[in-house]
């Protein structure tokens, strides 16, 4: 189905997740589908919602009032978690996006896809595995808006980048051994062994007798054994820029006979040549 026709429903934890997101988590919500419904859960009576009030009306977010009855007890969870099943019977949408980092969603993730939705799940690094484990996909905030690190000289980055620029290096990927991008992403030398292992398992499960996988199969079979994984938490902003940066593969471009002007991308195990 065309992302244009994919209705979403966007359901916000206020309480747990920062106003400061919101631009470039709208963007990412974008690239998965329609966000048809859109609301955001909180007690507004409370002054530390009070950001959310500001970038609400910008993003045609439908605020939801919800008082604690008790103190210490969180009534908004339920609200959100009653909202999305009465949605998921009355309402025609394809899939949800929840936000939050409270894996007291985990339950209403895992029910909502036995219903045969698609779910994605946006939060920050902190969420506990069982949330991102029962999501289709699970973005992390942090890279969708990445802080930048502070320089003693900030003179002298400009100069390093402009080098760079002219002489034609990438800013994805550096030779030198403290290399480190702007949002403080691992280079690719420090990716851990089992993204690694992650990756060339599911090269494998897919290749063909040559060896060779098509790319786009290998990154949608890794994202259903790894909702969490995201080029982006590596420094790359694309899954081919960080394929072509692991030793252990190699990549191939082919033309695709239906459109010469489109190039496809293979990659294969270098152990299985």
């Amino acid at each position: 189905m065309p992302v244009k026709d994919v209705r979403l429903a966007v359901l916000i934890d206020a309480d747990n997740i920062s106003a400061t997101y919101i631009k470039p988590m709208m963007l990412e919500i974008a690239r998965y589908g329609n966000p048809t419904i859109k609301r955001i859960y909180g007690d507004w009576t409370k002054p530390q919602l009070g950001p959310w009030k500001q970038v609400l009306l910008d993003h045609a977010i439908s605020p939801v009032q919800q008082f604690g009855y008790t103190s210490g007890k969180n009534a908004t969870d339920s609200t959100l978690i009653i909202d999305a099943m009465d949605i998921l019977y009355t309402e025609s949408v394809d899939g949800f996006c929840l936000v939050s980092s409270d894996s007291d969603f985990t339950r209403l993730a895992t029910r909502l896809r036995e219903a045969g939705k698609i779910v994605y799940g946006i939060g920050e690094k902190k969420t506990p595995t069982p949330f991102v484990a029962a999501c289709d996909r699970f973005i992390f905030l942090e890279i969708l808006a990445p802080k930048e690190k502070k320089t003693k000289n900030p003179e002298n980055s400009s100069a390093k980048a402009l080098s760079q620029a002219d002489s034609g290096e990438s800013s994805d990927v550096s030779d030198s051994a403290d290399a480190e991008n702007k949002s403080g992403a691992r280079v690719p030398k420090d990716i851990d062994e089992a993204t690694c292992e992650l990756i060339a398992s599911s090269v494998s499960d897919l290749a063909d007798e040559d060896g060779w996988a098509f790319l786009g199969d290998v990154g949608n079979l890794v994202n259903k054994k790894s909702p969490s994984f995201d080029a982006r938490n590596y420094g790359f902003s694309k899954m081919s820029k960080l394929m072509q940066s692991l030793d252990f593969l190699e990549c191939e471009l082919r033309v695709n006979e239906k459109n010469p002007q489109v190039k496809l991308i293979y990659v294969r195990n270098k152990e299985d040549n």
